[in-house]
């Protein structure tokens, strides 16, 4: 086993535990909304049961499916395995981490979770070993000739408002999610990659 593959998918499940991790806080201090992805899951949770990682999941495979079908490839191993784990994980940590119910400890759960899902998800992108179900629809509208950032904006608009219909928690937690995320995953990326390619001596693509 190479040096460099055991960096890439060290990197990668670490990265998807840690944002994994970052989510569910942001779902247990939902008093201000959560991320547009999460108010959806939230919303066919309290709509039809299951759990919230389940919704995640299956949501992943539907989005998988039909960008496949789109594409006309299959997709990578880790784009699979980020559907599974990511939902798997957040019903995880959502069974140990415990409930608050005062605002104050619901904000800091958020604030918590904005800074960990973000260097989490900036983390397990550094392995370059491939995007999650959402990021792939997203470059599918950026190709059509709109930017990336357009491509996120309208993806995640039609997620918080079908979350919201069915009763998800939208809020400004959900705008701060939205627009903020960016912010502190762009530097997390650029830090962790640069670190990864030291130690494994050559460039990720």
């Amino acid at each position: 086993m190479s040096k460099k593959f055991k960096w890439q998918w060290g990197s990668f499940f670490v990265g998807l535990i840690v944002m994994s991790l970052g989510i569910t806080m942001t779902i247990k201090g939902n008093v201000v909304g959560t991320g547009p992805w999460d108010v959806f899951h939230i919303g066919l949770f309290k709509q039809f049961g299951l759990t919230i990682g389940s919704w995640s999941i299956l949501t992943g495979l539907l989005i998988i499916c039909t960008t496949s079908l789109y594409l006309r490839r299959f997709p990578k191993l880790a784009t699979l395995l980020n559907m599974l784990l990511i939902g798997s994980f957040i019903d995880v940590f959502n069974w140990l981490l415990p409930e608050v119910h005062a605002f104050g400890f619901e904000l800091a759960y958020f604030v918590a979770g904005f800074l960990v899902m973000s260097v989490g998800c900036g983390l397990y992108i550094a392995a370059s070993l491939g995007a999650g179900p959402r990021d792939t629809v997203m470059m599918i509208i950026a190709s059509k000739g709109y930017s990336v950032k357009t491509g996120r904006m309208v993806m995640e608009v039609f997620a918080a408002a079908a979350g919201w219909l069915l009763g998800g928690p939208v809020g400004i937690g959900t705008v701060i999610l939205a627009l903020g995320t960016g912010y502190i995953i762009q530097p997390s990326l650029f830090y962790f990659k640069q670190k990864l390619e030291q130690i494994i001596g050559e460039p990720l693509t």
